[in-house]
């Protein structure tokens, strides 16, 4: 089987990075992380990578300052550098170009912590526990230009209690993003995935058992 060579870019502490690096340790998972990149040279999630053994770059995005084509040129370099067929965005703090987004159409995911299209943009759970939702979730996404808004590739669900907090939803949430997004990447590397009117179909169907999670349910 040849594993398809996956890049994830952060920003921070790369937690759903950390879950895709362990997915990634089995052999019979069909993509490896060949890279970590983020935009900040002292981001915690470079050290988890490199304790890893696996490559990192640094592409700081302060000389660029709103240079942003000259910022995605300088990631595009790294990601042709090492080879990569697919990115995994896993808090990667940069608004992407359209052109840079282009270069990537269907190879680029996101993990999102909210049930989309509810709750674009930042502040997730304050904006849930505002609106009094009773379902709160994450989702795992292709990037297109619109912040947000690409085809949904899988989603998993967490109840919200009356009692809850950000803390404690987001807990709950970040929880069911590190079974998630191994499981997108899965189905995106196996060629399973494929997009018919804006929709992601997985083996032929919109939402098959398995790329929807809920609170007990199986990865």
């Amino acid at each position: 089987m040849s594993r398809k060579r996956v890049a994830v870019l952060i920003s921070g502490r790369g937690s759903n990075m950390a879950a895709l690096i362990e997915a990634a340790k089995d052999r019979n998972y069909p993509a490896e992380i060949a890279l970590v990149l983020s935009n900040k040279a002292h981001a915690a999630g470079l050290d988890i990578a490199r304790a890893a053994g696996i490559a990192t770059a640094v592409v700081d995005h302060t000389p660029f300052g709103k240079d942003r084509a000259g910022f995605d040129a300088a990631v595009q370099a790294a990601l042709v550098e090492r080879r990569i067929e697919l990115v995994c965005l896993a808090g990667f703090m940069r608004l992407l170009t359209p052109g840079f987004v282009g270069q990537w159409r269907e190879r680029m995911l996101n993990i999102h912590p909210s049930l989309l299209p509810a709750f674009k943009g930042l502040d997730t759970h304050k904006r849930a526990l505002a609106a009094g939702a009773k379902i709160h979730g994450a989702t795992v996404h292709f990037v297109v230009a619109e912040l947000d808004s690409g085809p949904i590739i899988a989603q998993g669900a967490v109840a919200v209690h009356a009692d809850d907090t950000e803390e404690t939803l987001a807990a709950r949430v970040l929880a069911v993003e590190h079974r998630l997004y191994p499981l997108a990447l899965k189905l995106v590397a196996e060629g399973r995935v494929r997009i018919v009117d804006g929709h992601c179909l997985i083996d032929g169907v919109p939402v098959p058992d398995g790329a929807t999670l809920v609170p007990g349910a199986p990865a």
